[in-house]
């Protein structure tokens, strides 16, 4: 099995419907499994995946848990030398399974990468490239863990210019709602830390990737298209204490005794390109 395809669901029946069709019309020669977590949804959302997709193979958990948590459940199950995680609202091309494997295959230094997106409007969605957030990158320098995240706190962090668009490149941080990981590498890096309940988990795996040695990488070559989901209050209390819970578990793990990166230069393994494939 080349590639396993993972969603996590929670109440987002007709979102995981519409990807799931994308997914399964698409023309591909590269051989493919879909796991579906689905995080104790009320929304009927178990009965339309048995009824309608019966190829899937489903994990259902009685009560709601970690989006940490459901990854590694899920990644457990997965058989493919790759998995790709999935948000319930992403759509995808027809050609992107073949080219996310072959980009992975002829890479294997890269542990993980993120995928362009775009919104349904064709849009470029640039923090499937810049996934630091503001607030993010101000507590990683105050914390002074910013050498950790080179390429992320700069001066051209979240840069206006179009071409990045297009140009595959070596990134710090992997894009939370498309994820394409290594699956031997996560044996040898370690699972989702299941603390990070809702935030940072992408953080702070792309980081234990670069740490063993592999490379973290944006690619531009295809795309996904993300759908609106569901609007979360921005200032609930559940969001607001997992958001900055993140950030001190993160700082925990690594302020106090920070490992160090220890990655030989091997050079620019994929060269920044600006046309399109």
């Amino acid at each position: 099995m080349k590639l396993s395809v993972i969603f996590i669901n929670h109440n987002s029946r007709n979102g995981l419907r519409l990807a799931l069709n994308t997914l399964f019309k698409a023309k591909s020669s590269v051989s493919f499994e879909v796991i579906v977590v689905d995080n104790a949804s009320a929304d009927r959302s178990l009965e339309m995946l048995s009824f309608e997709f019966p190829k899937v193979q489903i994990i259902a958990n009685s009560r709601y848990e970690g989006i940490s948590k459901c990854y590694n459940k899920a990644i457990r199950a997965a058989n493919g030398d790759y998995v790709l995680l999935l948000s319930p609202y992403s759509l995808t091309e027809s050609n992107v399974l073949e080219k996310l494997s072959n980009f992975m295959d002829q890479h294997p230094l890269i542990g993980g990468a993120s995928i362009r997106a775009v919104d349904y409007k064709g849009d470029y969605l640039p923090q499937s490239k810049h996934s630091l957030t503001n607030a993010w990158a101000r507590f990683l320098k105050f914390a002074g863990l910013a050498s950790c995240f080179p390429k992320s706190i700069s001066n051209e962090h979240r840069r206006a210019d179009w071409v990045e668009e297009f140009e595959t490149s070596e990134v710090d941080v992997l894009y939370a709602d498309n994820m394409l990981l290594r699956k031997s590498a996560i044996a040898k890096t370690g699972f989702f830390d299941e603390r990070f309940k809702s935030y940072g988990h992408n953080i702070d795996l792309a980081y234990r990737l670069r740490q063993q040695g592999f490379k973290t990488y944006f690619y531009s070559k295809t795309y996904i298209i993300q759908l609106p989901g569901k609007v979360i209050s921005k200032f609930s209390w559940d969001r607001m204490s997992h958001f900055y819970g993140a950030m001190f578990i993160f700082a925990a793990k690594f302020l106090f005794k920070l490992p160090v990166i220890n990655i030989h230069d091997i050079g620019e393994i994929y060269p920044s390109q600006y046309e399109i494939e």
